[in-house]
């Protein structure tokens, strides 16, 4: 045992790296070790041999172990100075210029339509990206062979084999937001649902996360007059003209009747798009009176209440009032395009100090 433990300790003392030590321990201590050998020899001790080979047996593999912890940290502590060697930091060298982020245009357009429908008393309302079917598509009317409810427009969400409760989808229009705002709240309500939304689509104009933002307004004398006279508030304050002409023709949606799609006169000036002059009309949103079921779906008395819905793509407007070509450069992440496009942190969009300055 004393030859045992000079091999050992002194292999310990040698040992440059962590595996040399890790060997050395298997060779010493490990299941198939000399130690561990050296063990089960007592078995066919006397018993007075046991007595005295049994304990210094277990003290030397204690000093061993010991041993090896005490080689193991210093080997990690040398480690460390040298990454500390290697590794410095002169904290007092000057630091770089400081630089100053910029608000992404979606960002931004959604932060102007926020402080425009603010000053004509719309609130702010939120809700869930991940929706239930119920809430996504049939409190809003929408039946169950609607194209929309199909796979190749929606995303739904995986089920385990054997799951029969309700599927949840991602969310493809902020309008489900409507309906908790009205069992949350009840009537009288005037809110703005802005947000992410998915669809199974790409292209030039189309991406499968984008944004919309949706309006609801519901009281007991609430007509179609109100609901002009807002989007007409709205467009001329958002791209910043004295007047606009609005045009609504006739459509459906499920959840809106009678429903309106809102095209905008306009003109393009060398490919400059101007609002509000013109001999061409655009399409900016739909729009029409929430239909009765909707408002029952949302726990609110149609025979009493009734109101207006609109819903606006947040990215289009981006695209039309800042000049940007390609909807799927806004999520390239992109620095270059973002810089150019981008807009100061600090510069918060309001009626009175202006709107994208």
């Amino acid at each position: 045992m004393d030859d045992l433990k000079a091999k050992y300790l002194g292999q310990i003392a040698d040992a440059g790296e962590e595996n040399a030590l890790e060997a050395i321990r298997v060779a010493a201590v490990g299941k198939k070790g000399e130690v561990a050998l050296k063990m089960r020899e007592l078995g066919k001790m006397t018993p007075e041999e046991r007595q005295v080979a049994g304990p210094a047996l277990n003290a030397l593999k204690d000093e061993i172990n010991s041993a090896l912890s005490a080689k193991k940290a210093a080997l990690v502590d040398a480690a460390l100075d040298e990454r500390l060697r290697n590794e410095w930091l002169d904290v007092t060298l000057p630091t770089r210029a400081r630089r100053q982020g910029s608000i992404h245009p979606v960002s931004q357009a959604t932060e102007e339509l926020t402080a425009i429908f603010a000053e004509l008393g719309f609130s702010v309302a939120e809700g869930p990206r991940i929706e239930t079917d119920w809430h996504n598509f049939d409190a809003l009317n929408i039946p169950s062979h609607h194209p929309a409810r199909a796979e190749m427009d929606t995303f739904y969400m995986h089920r385990a084999e054997g799951d029969n409760r309700p599927p949840h989808v991602l969310r493809t229009h902020t309008s489900p937001v409507q309906i908790r705002s009205m069992e949350k709240q009840g009537a009288p309500i005037r809110i703005i649902c802005p947000g992410g939304v998915y669809r199974a689509d790409y292209d030039q104009t189309h991406t499968p996360m984008f944004h919309q933002v949706e309006g609801l307004a519901i009281d007991k004398d609430i007509s179609m007059a109100n609901l002009k006279w807002v989007l007409e508030e709205f467009v001329k304050a958002f791209f910043e003209v004295d007047d606009v002409e609005l045009r609504f023709r006739a459509s459906h949606f499920p959840f809106t009747e009678p429903s309106a799609e809102v095209d905008i006169r306009c003109s393009w000036d060398n490919g400059q798009l101007k609002i509000g002059e013109g001999d061409d009309w655009m399409e900016i949103l739909g729009s029409g009176m929430v239909h009765p079921k909707v408002i029952a779906a949302g726990g609110i008395d149609p025979d009493v209440y009734q109101g207006f819905a609109f819903g606006i793509g947040i990215d289009r407007l981006a695209m039309l009032k800042y000049g940007i070509p390609d909807l799927r450069a806004f999520f390239d992440s992109d620095l270059r395009w973002l810089r150019h496009y981008g807009f100061a942190a600090l510069d918060m969009p309001n009626l009175h100090g202006g709107l994208s300055r």
